[in-house]
């Protein structure tokens, strides 16, 4: 089955061609930052702008790609929710379009269900090149963290005839900010650039991860909750009315004389003070997420950790999720980084175990902000 994927939840426009949910023809994914940096985050309506301009043409290359005509496609997968509204509803209407054009089957795919999948479809390529290779075992926890998203849930599987039917629990959620979105903001306070995520990893390796203890945060109710806000603003505090402060106002006018600026660069305008800042934001954001997950895991009782979604690039958190699995005897499982962030052959995997189960959705499809996963 060739499933065509179309994902545009936030701020890439993307488009994939997966065959039978383990084999990626086609993976092509259009980006937005150089539209939306200069602004230090994503601009919803100039979001669904670029997505209006660029979804046709994404198509046609994964197409092209893919060496596929439209007429043997076999089904269409797009994201219905989480995410930008007007962003989703780009992609959705385009699906629903082709979908209707060609007479062939529609599914809708919750954003957060395909970056669990990215992980199982990263596995699943693996093991048609080395049936010998390591692949995750479910029932597992999975670790969904992004720019919009820090969940927790408890992934595993049944059969409906014949065909495997996935299953997802919430364990535990972001209360505010999302792991992401703290990145990003830091980023901005400190006038390091967009998106923050990767600069601050790039960075750190300069810094001091111990040189400023951030408190531990204790979540009343769930303690498999996450809060970054508190983080974020720990920062803050320690930046106003500083030289930190006058260091970042100095670097923002700089950064905006010269424009595209390499890493060697930002770091020669970076203070050791700067950096240990970053670095030790970092750690702690890091240090969250991982005893987080490993408590759900217990919880759970499984040995099996999937890590997905942008923030799953960082390399502290591959490199001390390993480490923390290691000691544990646990399996933790990333994608490659190509995989991690949003892109549609995800959706377009978890779309196929979709239709293998039967659903299909109508001319009623629509876009959801807002959409819960599992129950």
């Amino acid at each position: 089955m060739l499933v065509l994927g179309i994902e545009s939840s936030c701020d890439e426009t993307a488009a994939a061609v997966v065959e039978d949910g383990a084999r990626i023809l086609s993976s092509v994914v259009a980006s937005q930052v150089p539209t939306h940096e200069k602004y230090g985050g994503v601009v919803p309506e100039l979001a669904s702008r670029e997505h209006l301009r660029k979804i046709s043409p994404i198509v046609d290359e994964a197409l092209r790609q893919a060496a596929v005509g439209l007429e043997e496609i076999d089904a269409f997968a797009v994201t219905e929710g989480p995410g930008l509204i007007g962003s989703l509803l780009v992609g959705v209407v385009y699906g629903k379009a082709l979908a209707r054009a060609l007479g062939k089957p529609l599914v809708g795919v919750n954003h957060l269900e395909g970056h669990i999948h990215a992980v199982l479809l990263e596995y699943k390529m693996a093991q048609r090149e080395e049936p010998a290779a390591e692949t995750p075992e479910l029932p597992a926890v999975t670790l969904v963290v992004s720019g919009g998203h820090t969940s927790l849930f408890f992934v595993e599987t049944r059969s409906r005839n014949g065909a495997p039917v996935f299953s997802y629990r919430p364990l535990g959620q972001t209360r505010d900010d999302a792991a992401g979105e703290a990145f990003d903001k830091v980023a901005k306070l400190l006038a390091l650039g967009y998106p923050g995520g990767p600069i601050i990893d790039r960075l750190a390796v300069f810094g001091n991860a111990h040189a400023v203890e951030f408190g531990r945060v204790k979540m009343k109710g769930n303690p498999l909750d996450f809060s970054f806000s508190g983080l974020k603003t720990a920062v803050l505090y320690r930046v106003r009315g500083t030289e930190l402060a006058i260091e970042a106002d100095a670097r923002r006018a700089w950064r905006k004389a010269a424009g595209r600026v390499t890493i060697d660069d930002l770091r020669a305008h970076c203070s050791q003070a700067t950096l240990d800042l970053a670095a030790s934001f970092q750690q702690a954001v890091v240090t969250d997420l991982i005893e987080r997950t490993l408590a759900a895991a217990e919880t759970a009782r499984v040995q099996t950790i999937l890590v997905s979604g942008g923030v799953a690039c960082n390399s502290l958190l591959r490199r001390q999720f390993a480490q923390a699995g290691r000691a544990r005897a646990l399996q933790v499982f990333f994608p490659s980084p190509v995989l991690s962030t949003d892109n549609a052959a995800m959706i377009a995997a978890a779309g196929y175990y979709k239709l293998r189960a039967g659903q299909r959705a109508d001319h009623h499809l629509t876009a959801h902000a807002s959409f819960p996963l599992g129950t």
